[in-house]
């Protein structure tokens, strides 16, 4: 399922208009992403976690020419399901 398979479920079982539910799906996703920037999680009862990681600078080999290489660090999105959504099969 993508953003607009989303959006259409959404419109469907909610019987609105698709341009109704395209605002509802991106203003959750523009609210999740404003809180992750600011460093909070995100956290859906049931459903799971987003949560930001900070990864430390290390160095990296390149393939290519087998030269070490410094990557910054960096700050990435995870994900942790909740436990309704771990059992899933």
């Amino acid at each position: 399922m993508n953003k607009s398979d989303l959006i259409k479920s959404i419109a469907d079982s909610n019987a609105i208009k698709l341009t109704e539910a395209t605002r509802v799906v991106d203003s959750v996703f523009d609210t999740i992403t404003a809180n992750l920037k600011r460093g909070e999680q995100v956290s859906i009862s049931g459903f799971g976690a987003f949560v930001t990681k900070t990864r430390a600078a290390r160095d990296g080999r390149n393939p290519a020419t087998g030269m070490t290489i410094k990557i910054p660090a960096r700050t990435s999105v995870a994900f942790k399901p909740a436990a309704a959504m771990k059992d899933l099969k």
